[in-house]
């Protein structure tokens, strides 16, 4: 017996030998798996799939992304163990917005500024660091233990990835569900940047709300300083105060100007909020924006006061007014404090409500206020798409584990917007968008045609106009990253074409974190049945956030954040696996304890001393010399095993890998450790021979089958252990039958 087992469980000693052991075999790779299948099995060898939601290549790993690699892991192992051709296929993403702020703070420091840098020069920057990042941050997917085909690693920048995300967008553009439109979008003053609405965070706050006098009306608001933006006073039709005012003109005094308002009768209106009557701001309020789509015809259009930076935007709108400069180029809470100062002196404020609370919208990277912003900006046609997939899950194709996320699901689906896919910044997948430079001027032979060229093309190469010589100018947005990712199942897979497409697409299960249920995996399913005309996976499990010891989020601000690989530098990560797993239901939050890790780093060295036993008392044994004879105790406990196994099987595969997780522990700590390795000391030192024979054959058999019930939780340890066993015929432990 080899002299490391003489000493307690060294996980450093073991864990990077064993990872290299793998690496070098080609298992993880389904194509070489396939030559160890028995070549006169008749039937066709059945696939699994799964592929690694793509982590960041902006910075390392954290413990959710742990707890995603153990699970994932967990579940391919098993099925290779149990016959399975699998396929587990990782990833980098690019990660657009994220990287691109992760990558701002990097130059802050160093005095520059991103929007100072030419694109080019930025773009590549961005992709020198994150290609270092990505390097890093495979090392730590593999110090985890991740069984991953790594000689299919793909990048969310990828070539193929970015021209088929291209073409996605012009199949998407030219069946009409694509359209470039100038609406309200979320937008970040600090980043510079539109979002989608799932990206926006809601947060109560308290603000004044202000009753100022409007004319004849009373409107109650806490954004005194959009009041030169209002182009509408509204109110309930069934409001009988307002009856009379319907349909009619006011004049409100917005200290730099009088402006003409007409009252408008929508049932949005609440009227018990305020006075019922409420000012409308098209250009820099959701609602508003709509109750003005429904107007057009009585009210005037949005009028932009806030520019894009945040600050008050009025000369253009007002060039004649002497008062407009005081309030010109003011951050927008300096320009609310001097107009209710200003209001005030004109006693146009009629009352002040300090507790009034509220909902705001915030960036959800850097909690600054959002302003909604009336931009030109590419959209996606959303409820062509919910239908579908809203019937996938109806219909059972794909099923969600814990199925109580489903009920979510359809909620936001029936409710869904239409997705705004354009991103400033430079870091992503550039929308193949061109517009025309200059107003066409026909060339020679074309003078006497009615030309009127196309002002926007759509193509991933610069286009030429068919009657004049002016150049097009391409579209500088990039694609919200969750556009791409929301392809990524098949285009990891090379679809249309590549055989992994064609073999393992639709993927068997789709595992990620249920706080991105609608950012991501409701978008792969639209996406895949639209595009690929399929369901991009079978199952969709979520798991819950890690929290710290106190169940709070985790965060660097708060600062605690904690590595994975500094666990697994003190514990092993066999430790950190089951400690992420034992006891964790899947959709609930888990409240990360380092004590637990100690736990199950115990754990281990209980499975190494226990094989070290075995292994020494068996190191003699010929079994085959002699028949085995057991006796009904023996029996008993291979009888108790059997239906350990048959028991464990059925939880891998209704998912319930925390109960799997804890029975097989259980049972190898307190039944094999504190009985049967008991009950057989004294027979291995009897001189009955047979009796001693029946003991080694009872604890290697049970050693070999726990030592194949632990691996895809603990497969380090195990395939050390394993290769240290006397067995005729044996491999790695990776590909043993489960």
């Amino acid at each position: 017996m080899n002299e490391i087992f003489n000493k307690p469980y060294n996980s450093k000693l073991v864990e990077e030998k064993i990872y290299s052991l793998w690496e070098k075999s080609g298992f993880f790779n389904p194509d070489n798996l396939l030559l160890t299948k028995v070549k006169s099995q008749k039937s066709k060898v059945k696939s699994f799939s799964i592929i690694m939601p793509p982590p960041n290549a902006n910075g390392s790993l954290h413990l959710g992304h742990a707890l995603m690699i153990a699970l994932e892991d967990i579940m391919i192992r098993y099925k290779r163990m149990a016959g399975f051709k699998t396929l587990w296929l990782p990833g980098a993403d690019h990660a657009g917005f994220e990287t691109q702020i992760v990558y701002d703070k990097i130059i802050e420091k160093e005095g520059r500024s991103r929007f100072e840098i030419p694109r080019e020069k930025l773009y590549q920057e961005i992709w020198d660091f994150t290609q270092k990042n990505k390097a890093a941050m495979e090392n730590q997917i593999r110090r985890l233990g991740a069984s991953c085909d790594w000689s299919r690693e793909k990048f969310t920048l990828d070539a193929d990835i970015v021209s088929k995300t291209q073409d996605a967008f012009i199949k998407f553009y030219k069946d009409g569900l694509i359209y470039r439109g100038k609406r309200l979008v979320h937008w970040c003053v600090k980043h510079q940047t539109g979002f989608s609405d799932v990206e926006i965070v809601h947060e109560e706050s308290q603000n004044p709300l202000y009753y100022i006098k409007y004319g004849p009306l009373v409107v109650a608001t806490v954004r005194p300083e959009t009041i030169f933006g209002d182009t509408a006073v509204a109110v309930n039709l069934k409001d009988k105060r307002y009856k009379n005012l319907i349909g009619k003109e006011i004049e409100v005094d917005v200290v730099i100007a009088k402006l003409k308002l007409k009252v408008i009768a929508d049932e949005f209106v609440d009227p018990i909020f305020g006075t019922g009557a409420v000012k409308i701001t098209p250009a820099h309020d959701f609602n508003d924006f709509e109750i003005w789509q429904r107007h057009k015809n009585e009210i005037e259009g949005p009028r932009e006061v806030i520019n894009k930076y945040g600050k008050m935007n009025l000369v253009r709108h007002f060039p004649d007014s002497a008062e407009v400069k005081k309030y010109e180029g003011l951050k927008i809470l300096e320009a609310r404090k001097l107009i209710i100062e200003d209001l005030e002196k004109r006693g146009l404020i009629k009352k002040i409500d300090a507790t009034y609370k509220h909902n705001v919208a915030k960036c959800y990277k850097c909690g600054t206020t959002i302003e909604p912003r009336l931009m030109e900006q590419w959209f996606i046609k959303m409820a062509p798409l919910a239908k579908p997939a809203i019937e996938a899950i109806k219909s059972g194709k794909i099923k969600f584990i814990p199925e109580n996320f489903k009920k979510i699901y359809f909620h936001w689906m029936k409710n869904i917007r239409d997705w705004n896919i354009s991103r400033q910044i430079v870091w992503g997948i550039r929308i193949p968008a061109w517009y025309h430079e200059l107003k066409c001027i026909p060339r020679a032979g074309h003078e006497d045609k009615v030309v009127k060229c196309k002002e926007i093309i759509i193509s991933k190469t610069e286009p030429k106009c068919e009657f004049c010589d002016a150049k097009f100018t391409q579209e500088t947005d990039v694609f919200d990253t969750w556009f791409s990712s929301g392809q990524w199942p098949f285009l990891a897979l090379g679809y249309p074409d590549l055989k992994e497409y064609k073999n393992f697409y639709p993927t068997d299960v789709m595992e990620t974190g249920w706080d991105i249920l609608f950012f991501w995996v409701a978008r792969m399913i639209m996406l895949g049945l639209y595009r690929a005309g399929k369901i991009p996976f079978k199952n969709v499990y979520l798991h819950g956030l890690v929290r710290d010891s106190y169940k709070q989020k985790m965060s660097k601000s708060k600062g605690n954040v904690i590595n994975p690989i500094e666990i697994v530098e003190k514990y092993g990560a066999d430790a950190l696996r089951m400690a992420l797993i034992v006891g964790n239901t899947p959709g609930t939050d888990l409240a990360f304890s380092e004590e637990k890790v100690k736990g199950y780093k115990n754990f281990a060295n209980k499975i190494w001393q226990a094989s070290r036993f075995v292994l020494i008392n068996t190191a003699d044994s010929n079994e085959k010399a002699k028949k085995v004879k057991l006796t009904q105790n023996d029996k008993k406990r291979l009888k108790e095993f059997e239906a350990l196994k048959k028991k464990i099987t059925k939880q891998m595969e209704l998912f319930k890998f925390y109960i799997a997780a804890e029975e097989i522990y259980h049972y190898f700590w307190h039944t094999f450790c504190d009985k049967i390795i008991e009950e057989m000391k004294p027979r291995l030192n009897n001189d009955n021979q047979n009796d001693k024979i029946a003991a080694q054959y009872i604890l290697m058999e049970i050693l070999k089958g726990s030592l194949k019930l632990l691996h895809p939780f603990m497969p380090f340890i195990t395939e050390e252990i394993y290769q240290h066993l006397q067995l005729d015929d044996k491999k790695l432990l990776i590909i043993e039958k489960w």
